[in-house]
C-alpha cells in the first residue's frame, strides 16, 4: 500500500513523539488506526460493489448472447447460411408438406424386386457315377 521503509517509520514516530508529546501518542496512534480501518472498510467495499457490477454486466452480456442464440437457433436458414456451410441449397431433397405424408413413405411396402425371368437352379443328378464315388472313398 505504501512504500515506507522501517527507518523512515522511525522518523515519522520521533516527529509524532516530539509534536504531540508522550501523554496524547497513544491516544493518536489509535484515533490513526480508526481512521486507516475505516479507509479500509470503505475500499473492499467500493471493491465488492465494483466486483458486483462487473459480473452482473457479464451475466447481461451472457443472458443477451444466450438469448440471441435462441433466436437463431429458431429462426430458418436461408440461402446465404446454407452457403456460408458450403451446401448448395439446390441440391438439397425437398422436405415432405407433412407428417402423415412422410409416415405413409414408411409404411407403404416396398415393391417386389425378384425379377421373373430367373431360371430355376438345376437339381443334382440321382446317381452319382462310379468314377466319382471309388474318388471319394479314396479320399477317407
Amino acid at each position: 500500500m505504501f512504500d515506507i521503509a522501517w527507518s523512515e517509520l522511525f522518523v515519522i514516530l520521533i516527529v509524532a513523539l516530539i509534536v504531540v508529546g508522550p501523554k496524547d501518542l497513544p491516544r493518536m496512534m489509535r484515533t490513526v488506526g480508526q481512521w486507516a480501518g475505516r479507509a479500509r472498510a470503505m475500499a473492499d467495499q467500493f471493491r465488492r460493489s465494483f466486483d458486483d457490477m462487473a459480473r452482473h454486466s457479464e451475466l447481461e452480456e451472457l443472458r443477451n448472447e444466450v438469448t440471441k442464440m435462441k433466436n437463431d437457433a429458431l429462426k430458418p436458414m436461408t440461402d446465404l447460411d446454407y452457403k456460408s456451410f458450403g451446401i448448395d441449397p439446390s441440391e438439397l431433397a425437398p422436405l415432405p408438406p407433412s407428417f402423415e405424408e412422410m409416415g405413409a413413405t414408411l409404411t407403404t411396402p416396398p415393391p417386389e424386386t425378384a425379377p421373373a425371368s430367373v431360371a430355376p437352379v438345376a437339381e443334382a443328378p440321382a446317381s452319382v457315377p462310379a468314377e466319382a464315388q471309388s474318388s471319394n472313398a479314396a479320399q477317407t
